[in-house]
């Protein structure tokens, strides 16, 4: 196989795959709005829709993970796809909310995108390049949201069925890529037998804490993840409360996090790990985001927010330098079902954070007491990011390894 070109693949796959995605984010407030007016209601239940996809998410993991152990990783990123491009017809057309989130019930049991790609990157890298090549899958996703959020609030415009369907065309290109195009990564013979015993969620999570040499790695993982999913659970209702953004606006923001995405993590992850080495590139990306993650909270200008996402993504070569750390210890036949794993904990942080963020901003927006403090979820955020960096300091400290 050729792995430069198989890279290649993957990245594309990704950045169309998330285009889909970015495309209906600056407009996913206006779409519940449109079943209720009350502010605080609509940030909860916006939170709930958000979570209700990640839990499937979480539920169905492992057994995408084993799937692609078993049959192959092409196959299963496939049927995800199709099962994404479903949600977004649910979503233009749903004429109740209980449709909403069936269709996001859908999608979340075929989420499987990101899980197979972290399994097919695993099995074309090693350890001289398995950094930079996980970084390959934040610059696809900074590539897509370069292009979906800056179009989806121009056809927010048009209609809000608009940028569903365009997720939705862009998620049955991707499945045509996919199956024209991408070559399959794990051969037969190291493909593994069917578990049922291994379907369960939790039974992967506890398979992981056992495991001494990745245990608190994995932790630093969870709390890196539970923190990272403030963005995505408040970020629209953040800046059109606090900065008045509509919803171009807000694509062209998240536009900006895609480029600066795939600078960081497409071009400086790789010379970060080169030079400081994978520990020491975490231990200072995790202290950066904890920083920066207070001040997005803090800045009272729409045009700060620029500003703090520049500094931010100078230190957006931890979570790679993560992933590469816990991959390494791991066989390549169980690659499928780490990646599962992984995605299981960070599917259940996705759970997690919408509903206490949302829940959090409701709290304390919308008010006429000293309790109006609208950055209260970027804080609370910033606290997770101190604590991993603690975490990494003291696992640092034991284990010497550049």
């Amino acid at each position: 196989m050729n792995r430069r070109a198989s890279i290649a693949f993957v990245f594309v796959t990704l950045a169309i795959d998330a285009i889909g995605v970015g495309i209906i984010i600056p407009v996913l407030p206006d779409v519940v709005r449109r079943f209720i007016t009350d502010p605080a209601t609509v940030s909860r239940t916006y939170g709930a829709f958000i979570a209700i996809y990640a839990l499937l998410q979480f539920l169905s993991s492992p057994l995408l993970g084993r799937l692609s152990d078993r049959y192959g990783r092409r196959p299963v990123l496939l049927l995800s796809l199709v099962g994404g491009a479903i949600d977004y017809v649910f979503m233009a057309f749903a004429p109740t909310l209980p449709l909403l989130f069936l269709g996001r019930v859908i999608s979340g049991i075929s989420g499987a995108s990101f899980t197979v790609a972290g399994a097919y990157i695993a099995d074309i890298s090693d350890d001289s390049n398995r950094s930079r090549n996980f970084g390959v899958i934040g610059a696809g996703f900074g590539i897509g949201f370069v292009v979906g959020p800056a179009v989806g609030g121009l056809l927010a415009s048009r209609g809000l069925a608009y940028p569903f369907l365009a997720a939705a065309a862009f998620n049955c290109l991707n499945f045509l890529f996919g199956l024209f195009v991408l070559p399959e990564s794990l051969p037969p013979e190291k493909r593994r037998a069917f578990d049922r015993r291994a379907l369960n969620p939790f039974r992967a999570l506890a398979t992981l804490v056992r495991m001494p040499a990745i245990a608190t790695l994995v932790a630093v993982y969870a709390l890196i993840s539970l923190a990272g999913q403030t963005h995505p659970s408040i970020w629209t209702l953040y800046t059109e409360y606090r900065y008045a953004w509509t919803p171009s606006q807000v694509g062209l923001s998240l536009a900006v996090v895609g480029v600066l995405s795939a600078l960081s993590q497409g071009a400086l992850t790789g010379i970060a790990v080169k030079r400081l080495g994978e520990r020491r590139a975490l231990l200072i990306g995790v202290l950066g985001e904890a920083i920066g993650f207070a001040c997005f909270g803090l800045v009272a200008e729409g045009w700060m927010i620029y500003v703090v996402l520049v500094f931010s993504s100078l230190f957006w070569a931890g979570h790679p330098a993560l992933q590469s750390l816990i991959t390494r210890e791991i066989p390549p036949e169980s690659q499928g079902e780490l990646q599962g794993a992984l995605m299981s904990i960070a599917s259940l942080t996705s759970v997690a954070n919408p509903l206490i963020m949302t829940a959090l901003f409701a709290a304390t927006t919308h008010r006429s007491d000293a309790l109006e403090l609208p950055g209260s979820p970027y804080f609370l955020a910033s606290a997770f990011f101190f604590a991993a960096w603690a975490m990494v300091l003291r696992w640092s400290a034991r284990h010497h390894r550049p």
